[in-house]
């Protein structure tokens, strides 16, 4: 019979070998990015409304609300992306895995990739055409009062954000696979 004095520390290994030692703070983190994202939008309408974007003139104010509702959209895909994922983030691995550690990261690679492709290619491909119409040229003061001067929302990121968005899950989505073809096959041939 072993002491307790040396194996009292067995049920935090137990945890960690469950593999709830990884799966349960990511899904804790996947729920912190799923509210974030809702609270981005209020933050840049905070942050606006210091600046005074609302005093800019009408054309200004009309296309700041547009951006603030494109951002709002944004917000809400970006929180389902999360919310969503943090529950598949839990069956990330089997009973008897021994490498739980690169499931659990690979989903979280998956779903940053997924979540950041989504918000380019949307949020950015729907400013570039909307601002692009209501402020043609008046576009760049825009983006600098929102604090996006290093962006360019013109007629090409019409074109360009959804592409960049596009290539950033599939990128994503590589690089995850990779890991769990990996795990899947060194937990394969650790079984054989």
């Amino acid at each position: 019979m072993e002491s307790k004095f040396f194996t009292f520390v067995r049920p935090y290994l137990d945890y960690i070998d469950s593999g709830r030692f990884f799966r349960q703070p990511f899904c804790w983190l996947y729920s912190v990015l799923a509210v974030l994202n809702l609270l981005f939008p209020l933050i840049v309408l905070a942050q606006s409304c210091r600046l005074g974007v609302f005093h800019a003139g009408g054309k200004v104010v009309i296309a700041f609300i547009i951006a603030f509702l494109v951002l709002a959209l944004g917000g809400w895909i970006s929180f389902q992306i999360w919310w969503n994922r943090k529950n598949r983030i839990m069956q990330s691995s089997k009973q008897g895995d021994d490498f739980i550690a690169i499931l659990v990261f690979s989903d979280f690679i998956q779903t940053a990739g997924e979540w950041a492709g989504t918000w380019i290619a949307v949020v950015g491909g729907l400013l570039s055409l909307l601002l692009s119409l209501i402020l043609g040229d008046d576009m760049f003061l825009m983006n600098r009062a929102l604090g996006f001067g290093f962006l360019d929302f013109s007629f090409m990121g019409i074109v360009l954000f959804p592409i960049y968005g596009f290539l950033i899950v599939i990128v994503a989505r590589v690089v995850a696979e990779v890991y769990r073809a990996l795990a899947a096959i060194a937990n394969n041939t650790k079984k054989s």
